[in-house]
């Protein structure tokens, strides 16, 4: 039988939303103080868009735009979701079919984490590594 790891197993839950209605400038604050560097905005609640690090360099300072534009003028939508039992196969052709660095889990209607590039990478690495490891003991 295959080993085949899921979304679920490698997606990290820890996801900051914050209000479109906000100013970027909040946004900012709220990926230092969080340390990631994405953002899910919500408009009346749902998880509508995403802002990325590159979307404030790219749509606020480069277009010489103040960090009081709100969040929902600025964020890229709609936001790119897979169920959390894809495969990391199924997540990394989605990402390459979307030219996009990260996906946003959904279950049952309810958004549980997200999987970006460099995860996905360090998995498969270590995967291949420790596949490694056992043919050269064997």
């Amino acid at each position: 039988m295959p080993l085949t790891l899921k979304v679920r197993d490698v997606m990290d839950t820890k996801v900051v939303q914050i209000d479109g209605k906000q100013p970027v400038s909040e946004v900012i604050k709220a990926m230092l103080d969080n340390n990631v560097w994405s953002v899910v905005v919500t408009v009346d609640g749902l998880p509508t868009g995403v802002i990325t690090e590159r979307d404030i360099i790219r749509r606020v300072i480069a277009k010489g735009l103040t960090l009081s534009v709100k969040a929902q003028d600025v964020m890229t939508s709609p936001i790119i979701t897979i169920s959390p039992d894809a495969s990391l196969g199924e997540a990394m052709a989605k990402m390459v079919e979307k030219n996009i660095r990260r996906l946003f889990v959904v279950e049952k209607g309810k958004l549980i984490g997200r999987i970006t590039q460099t995860e996905l990478f360090e998995n498969n690495l270590n995967v291949m590594m420790t596949l490694s490891s056992i043919r050269h003991q064997l």
